[in-house]
């Protein structure tokens, strides 16, 4: 892989550079940052807060923030960062990024994505929360460059499937608002430089996106037949410090910093001379980049065709990676251990980092491999994805330990406790074959309530037990389900028990491998995506529904009727001090408004037929 020194802007210095000593040093680019930021012409300053809904003053607290104006300014900026990088000016990349971090809409998104996430509630080392308005406004100022100094973070260990325990690094909220903002300003260069086939912790790409991409290399005759699967050791706990700081574009004061302020085990302080910890906001934007250029760099090395004694030959080499877990397919074992497992591993051992090697295998397609949950085989020529047996386990093993954590617990209790679970799973694995697999789900969680209901009523028969737990609902004669009070008509309801039969199983339609949510250029797609998700579920379709209605069925920029043979978009339009609404258009008329928007609109529409 080349050097990043040969890229302007993965050289040595990064810093956004605003004290009196730093303003001294000069970039890369022969400016420094200061200077820049001085000769940032002031008629381009005011043009990029027109379009960009730039504040004109402060708010004076939490609620009077504009939320909608802070996500539409923070998103205009990363735009014209991934813009100054597409086109070479490399200087004016850390002028955004000097902006985006400085910014007080950019600091007051910070502190309420930290404060509305999972880890809202969990403190760090200083045991503090912002839990109240007053409490998250007053945060917005404690977000500031100077003076910094990230407190040590807080280790906690979670169990691992294997059994072990995973160590996580819980910061502060103040330091966690801290990396989140730096993430802003990251990102959109993080996904510039992102390989194609890269689909973990990535805005827009899923699971189901790398499965897709694996069925796409695998399901063809003359597709590979030969898979390296690839796991790195401990990768997030690893990751050399030294490379970071000479790779990564952003202020490298502030990156040292965050990753040498050291953990607190068991009372104690330890340093941290490697990795990026499990727990932190921008570790997961930090892999991907240390990870970026994997594959770029075995298509470089081991091109598609060659010639052998006037005869070709194709690597048929594939690349899907997920976070730290990949695949890499070729046209035999000998092809993936002897040239492509070296290319690997020199590129790994340059980051510090080391290849698992119980868990790096190669593996032939007939005897199938599982990956992010799924099992990928071909079945005589066939290749089939279903649900792993693991993943079908693990939800099996829950469903039990939460059937028997309930034994005197009413019938609705347990339902409540069961339907998510069991809604989550499937709908994770809707998109593969797993009808076969739905059905034996059903079955097993059937035996395990029926245990459940005998043990409750040891002197009652089966037909009493039956009678009182299963009931027949629509065409469904055996249905746990829980009696509700009695409609005013005479019929009686029940709260019934989510089925994984009853999910219909679709195709997912994977995202295009070099779309970028921050170019201009793909917000369209991103909307069309959007507006897709919102089709596959209930109550994005009743969403739908009543923005038709309520436009009375018809275009609001033409006037012409949006009916069944005519294909529509759902655009989201953004007004300062109001909440976003959805409008249903024609696609003509949709790529009109894109064109004639002179203020950024987050993307959130669609495609279809009514």
């Amino acid at each position: 892989m080349e050097k990043a020194n040969a890229d302007p802007v993965m050289g040595t210095d990064r810093g956004c550079n605003i004290t009196s000593c730093e303003s001294r040093q000069t970039s890369i680019y022969g400016l420094s940052l200061r200077e820049n930021l001085q000769n940032f012409s002031k008629k381009e300053e005011l043009q990029m807060n027109e379009k960009s809904c730039a504040p004109t003053c402060r708010a004076e607290n939490w609620d009077s923030i504009d939320w909608n104006k802070a996500r539409a300014y923070v998103k205009k900026l990363q735009m014209r960062i991934v813009k100054a990088q597409q086109e070479g000016h490399y200087s004016k990349v850390k002028t955004l990024q000097w902006l985006l971090t400085h910014s007080f809409y950019a600091k007051a998104l910070a502190v309420k994505r930290v404060t509305s996430n999972r880890g809202k509630n969990t403190a760090g080392v200083d045991h503090e929360l912002w839990l109240t308005p007053e409490a998250k406004f007053k945060a917005i100022s404690k977000l500031k460059r100077r003076g910094y100094r990230p407190q040590p973070l807080k280790r906690v260990y979670i169990p691992k499937k294997n059994g072990k325990l995973r160590p996580l690094s819980i910061p502060t909220m103040t330091d966690r608002a801290m990396q989140t903002l730096y993430k802003f300003a990251l990102e959109p260069l993080a996904e510039t430089y992102g390989d194609p086939n890269s689909y973990g912790f990535r805005i827009g790409r899923s699971t189901h996106d790398a499965i897709e991409q694996c069925f796409t290399d695998l399901n063809k005759g003359k597709s590979p037949q030969w898979i390296l699967e690839g796991d790195i050791k401990g990768c997030f706990d690893h990751i050399s410090h030294e490379w970071l700081m000479e790779n990564i574009p952003m202020d490298t004061q502030v990156l040292q910093k965050w990753l040498k302020c050291g953990y607190v085990d068991t009372k104690q302080l330890f340093p941290t001379e490697e990795g990026t910890p499990q727990g932190g906001a921008i570790s997961p934007t930090l892999m991907n980049m240390t990870l970026d250029g994997l594959e770029r760099l075995l298509k470089e090395r081991l091109p598609t065709r060659k010639k052998v004694n006037s005869k070709t030959h194709f690597n048929k080499m594939n690349f899907v990676r997920y976070a730290d877990d990949f695949i890499v397919t070729g046209e035999s074992p000998e092809f993936l251990r002897e040239e492509v497992l070296p290319i690997i591993r020199d590129f790994m051992t340059e980051r510090g980092l080391q290849l698992s090697e119980e868990k790096t295998v190669i593996t032939h397609i007939d005897d199938g491999f599982d990956f992010l949950g799924k099992n990928i085989r071909k079945y005589s020529g066939k290749l089939l994805i279903k649900p792993s047996k693991q993943s079908v386990g693990s939800l099996l093993k829950k469903v039990r330990e939460i059937v028997k954590s309930n034994k005197s617990a009413k019938q609705d209790s347990l339902i409540r406790q069961l339907n998510p679970v069991i809604r989550g799973w499937v709908n994770n694995q809707r998109f593969v074959v797993s009808a076969e697999t739905f059905s034996k789900i059903d079955y097993q969680i059937y035996n395990c309530l029926w245990q459940w209901a005998k043990r409750r009523h040891k002197n009652k028969g089966r037909r009493w037990i039956a009678a009182k737990y299963w009931h027949r609902i629509g065409t469904r004669n055996w249905t746990f389900a829980a009696e509700e009070r009695t409609k005013k008509n005479g019929e009686q309801s029940y709260f019934a028990l989510e089925y994984a039969t009853d999910t219909k199983i679709i195709r997912f339609k994977k995202i295009v491998s070099n779309a970028n949510p921050f170019d201009e250029r793909w917000s369209g797609y991103y909307e069309e995506r959007d507006g897709e998700k919102m089709l596959n579920s209930t109550n994005g379709r009743e969403k739908l529904l009543k923005v038709w209605r309520n436009q009375h069925r018809c275009c609001p920029v033409c006037n012409e009727p949006i009916t069944s043979e005519t294909s529509f978009k759902v655009h989201k339009v953004f007004r300062s001090g109001k909440s976003p609404w959805l409008e249903m258009v024609h696609p003509e008329c949709h790529a009109v408004l894109h064109k004639n928007d002179s203020c950024f609109v987050e993307p959130g529409s669609l495609t279809g037929a009514l």
